[in-house]
């Protein structure tokens, strides 16, 4: 089953130089007893031929991780890391270092003279620490054994014939900035089927291939036991469980990394070594909120073209946001309901929203009123989808213990609706309060709705019409006195012209008569 792989997962490419420390600016190789010091910027480990480096890279303030990245920096000045020992402990900017031990271990010592990091290895011979062109950080001993290398213990990227096996898989970082390990991961299953997976602080669940999807369903198959994955320079990737992709630039001569990004997308980059740039070759979502966990819980996901992240996330009605800086917490309930809530309660429809998975149950058939009903009597229900089933012509109903994998779609014909005080549902009539505010564009959010419209009165329509007819006469009648007035007012404008250009005064009836008296 794996001979596709086999084809691909040629042997490493390993330059390596002789068993000597350099002589050269740059450091080479590391051999027992040497260290590498976190207050030297020049302690560097370079690959034969330059493209890849190790050292301590800052992370923060006085923050340091030792890692491996591309030599060469991006048009911003930064640099690519494709890989951490210590992603989840920093080491301190004083003191720390990398030391070869003389028993064949290599570790990572804090300021404190803490271990944070080790290979766990030993040998009697002579061991160095070497970078190869491929990026692969192999510890090798005089005989060409070797004892330990980066590429059995990735973090969240790939490199060209590094295979991703049963034992290894791709961790997201936690933000753009955060290298800390994050929720989202790429790895085999116990089917050996390769998944995505978010794996968040409560809640677990695979979102890659579609979860409803049976194995062959999705053009993968169980029947493997090798588990391996592996892509070529050239941009051919391949997987034990039938998967596999080619780079839309597809050949030779460009360098890529498949990188488990902090959105919880998949991704083979192409590097553009004229501009400096990385662009996407493939990737595994086209639709960035059906990504599970991209909210956090009692949020939605909109898609919003023209932002980066192609999504915007949004609270629904009657919440708010539990962290503004880190939008993945989602947002919390900004009332109180109690168990025995009785006819406190009400639903405010949510249109074209879907939330997926965490169903209490499950209803076929079921008209509106019952599937209310179902979700009034359950102190776990915070909502329900109602969704028509188009094969059997009826609607079906899925009351929600858990609000999450929200997102809205004007090709979703569904509505969700979400459980709140009842007095309070007027009050949350509004558009959702964003999590993450960028005003760099507007953006329009449709309003929701109370899904039940109260019956008009009689009584009240006919008063309503009355008070609109009395209101219109007095408006009919205010227009009129206002040209009635201005009349008069044009007149005495023009007496008052009359008398200065001419000396003479305009009269009224009664004025001569007085005047011959």
């Amino acid at each position: 089953m794996s001979s596709p792989i086999l084809i691909l997962f040629v042997p490493f490419v390993l330059s390596f130089p002789s068993f000597a420390l350099s002589t050269t600016p740059y450091t080479y190789s590391l051999s027992k007893g040497s260290s590498l010091s976190v207050e030297k910027p020049d302690h560097v480990l370079i690959s034969p031929t330059g493209v890849f480096s190790a050292g301590f890279y800052s992370v923060g303030d006085n923050a340091y991780c030792f890692a491996i990245w591309f030599s060469e920096p991006l048009y911003d000045g930064s640099h690519t890391i494709v890989w951490m020992a210590n992603r989840d402990q920093p080491i301190n900017g004083r003191i720390s270092e990398l030391s070869l031990l003389k028993n064949g271990n290599l570790v990572l010592i804090d300021a404190g003279q803490l271990n944070v990091w080790a290979t766990n290895t030993e040998s009697i011979s002579s061991v160095q620490l070497l970078l190869n062109d491929t990026g692969n950080l192999v510890l090798l001993t005089s005989e060409g054994l070797i004892l330990w290398q980066s590429f059995d213990s990735p973090t969240d990227t790939l490199l060209p014939y590094q295979p991703l096996t049963r034992n290894t898989k791709l961790v997201s970082s936690r933000s753009q900035t955060n290298y800390s390990s994050g929720f989202y991961k790429l790895l085999f299953d116990d089917d050996n089927i390769l998944r995505l997976v978010f794996d968040g602080p409560e809640i677990s669940s695979v979102y890659w291939p579609d979860p409803w999807l049976i194995s062959w369903e999705a053009s993968r198959t169980s029947y493997n036991s090798s588990r391996i994955a592996v892509f070529n320079s050239s941009g051919h990737f391949k997987s034990s469980d039938k998967f596999g992709f080619t780079a839309v630039d597809s050949g030779i001569g460009i360098q890529r990394r498949l990188t488990m990004d902090h959105d919880g997308n998949i991704r083979l980059y192409s590097l553009d070594e004229r501009r400096g740039t990385w662009s996407v070759s493939w990737q595994a979502k086209s639709q960035p909120c059906k990504i599970h966990g991209i909210c956090g819980p009692n949020s939605l996901c909109t898609y919003v073209p023209h932002e980066k992240s192609g999504r915007r996330c949004s609270c629904i009605p009657g919440y708010k946001i539990k962290n503004h800086t880190d939008q993945s917490l989602g947002c919390e309930p900004d009332f109180t309901l109690t168990c025995n809530h009785g006819g406190e309660v009400g639903f405010i429809q949510l249109p074209h929203v879907e939330f997926y998975g965490y169903d209490i149950n499950f209803y076929s058939n079921y008209t509106f009123e019952s599937c209310e009903k179902q979700c009034l009597q359950l102190c776990d229900c915070y909502g329900f989808q109602y969704k028509f089933n188009w094969d059997n012509g009826f609607y079906n109903c899925y009351p929600k213990s858990l609000l999450l994998n929200g997102y809205r779609s004007p090709g979703f014909p569904d509505s969700m609706y979400i459980k709140l005080p009842k007095d309070s549902l007027l009050l949350y009539m509004k558009p959702a309060k964003e999590i993450k505010l960028d005003c760099s564009y507007p953006i329009s959010l449709q309003l929701d709705r109370i899904y039940k419209k109260p019956k008009e009165h009689e009584t009240l329509q006919f008063m309503i019409w009355l008070v609109g007819a009395i209101g219109g006469f007095e408006i009919i009648c205010f227009v009129l006195y206002s040209l009635y007035r201005t009349r008069q007012d044009s007149d005495a404008t023009t007496q008052s012209y009359l008398q200065v250009t001419t000396g003479l005064r305009k009269f009224s009836t009664d004025e001569p008569k007085k005047g011959n008296s």
